[in-house]
């Protein structure tokens, strides 16, 4: 059901379109950061840590399920868990497996409750009504597939190092 290649170069229509896709992204994604960062004292990634565990259904997970849910290597995830427990926004509890497991703590859960609604509100403001119902059911019908795409590459044709495997 794919396109046809046209061959290794974008053309001019791809290319801005490619290019205004990039911009848009680095944009917002700056931007919705410097709002959490600002306005609560958190980082795009203490925010994206804190939502994956307030939305599981314990408050708790492990570290490698972080890196599935974040894609994130270990080394990162491990340096930013680190950090995130000094802050006292999660801490590792000892569990039967070789590894701790992650667990949101009450100040993690304040923080998150105090920004998520103002963070919902301007992606809502920027993205949402921007582009309204239809568009916003396209965009997301879009991104499926390219993930879809992404993931079967990685199955077909990326050597391990080149994957990103958590």
């Amino acid at each position: 059901m794919g396109a046809v290649a046209k061959g290794p170069w974008l053309d001019e229509d791809e290319q801005q379109a490619w290019r205004s896709y990039l911009l848009m992204w680095k944009t917002l994604e700056a931007h919705l950061s410097r709002h959490l960062q600002r306005e609560f004292g958190l980082s795009s990634s203490d925010f994206e840590i804190l939502v994956n565990l307030s939305e599981s259904e314990t408050g708790r997970m492990r570290a490698y399920e972080l890196g599935a849910a974040t894609q994130w290597e270990k080394s990162r995830m491990s340096h930013h868990l680190s950090r995130m427990e000094k802050r006292g926004l999660i801490s590792k509890v000892a569990c039967d497996a070789r590894y701790p497991e992650i667990v949101i703590t009450e100040q993690g859960l304040e923080a998150i409750r105090a920004c998520a609604p103002a963070h919902a509100a301007l992606v809502r403001e920027l993205v949402v009504d921007v582009l309204g119902d239809d568009r916003m059911i396209g965009i997301g019908e879009a991104a499926d597939e390219v993930v879809t795409a992404v993931r079967k590459h990685q199955e077909t044709c990326c050597p391990p190092e080149v994957r990103g495997d958590c």
